[in-house]
């Protein structure tokens, strides 16, 4: 029983993303699920100690339930459907991506080159790939992913090109992290997170997540999963 009302809890709160775009208040969750402010507080810490999702620091509200995030990141992902009022905040260049294959829908995502300071505004979807010259900039290993999520999250930006996500590491970072093709994370994304929101979603083994990276050619220490 307590891992069904886990559950639940891991799935009002997608709920709430998908639907509002935000992360429901630990009062509102109680409320949702009949129980006390308490037992709801020990689930998300359960959710969070197996990275189902991220408190904040103080551990009182859902920071981040992967692709989505509460609070306002470097992305802007808006469904193309006019007709369409919800909006969401992308924590990452990848989780923005995420955002339109766990919804199945596409979106324009607004962002900037950290490089330059320039508008990069685009299209994309489930079968709508991004420009082929853009490029995404992954700060830090796989394996240390988790060691920071949400800075890890912060840092994973979208460039102009590959010599702008060049420079800029250079310039910031020098000797760290990996650049690779947009295309290539947008790819990424559809198998990571295309079940995010199903309500039959397990959660993906480490040996199914690392054939999904080296499936789209991301191979050699730097993403080999902890």
């Amino acid at each position: 029983m307590d891992a069904l009302e886990t559950r639940r809890v891991r799935d009002l709160v997608y709920e709430t993303f998908v639907r509002e775009g935000r992360a429901p208040s630990i009062a509102e969750l109680a409320r949702l699920t009949s129980s006390s402010v308490d037992a709801v507080q020990e689930r998300l810490t359960e959710l969070a100690d197996a990275h189902a999702l991220v408190l904040s620091p103080d551990g009182d509200a859902v920071r981040m339930a992967h692709p989505f995030t509460a609070a306002p990141m470097a992305f802007v992902v808006t469904p193309l459907d006019g007709l369409d009022d919800r909006r969401w905040w992308g924590g990452c260049a990848w989780d923005s991506f995420g955002i339109s294959a766990a919804l199945g829908l596409d979106v324009r995502i607004d962002t900037a080159c950290p490089q330059c300071g320039s508008h990069i505004g685009f299209d994309t979807g489930p079968t709508i790939a991004p420009r082929p010259q853009l490029a995404v900039r992954f700060p830090r290993p796989a394996a240390s992913w988790w060691d920071d999520v949400v800075g890890t999250c912060t840092l994973i930006r979208m460039f102009c090109d590959q010599d702008h996500a060049g420079r800029w590491t250079t310039q910031h970072a020098p000797g760290s992290g990996q650049v690779v093709a947009a295309t290539t994370v947008w790819r990424l994304a559809q198998p990571w997170y295309g079940d995010r929101v199903d309500p039959d979603f397990h959660p993906h083994t480490r040996e199914h997540n690392q054939r999904l990276l080296e499936d789209c050619g991301l191979t050699g220490d730097f993403w080999r999963l902890p």
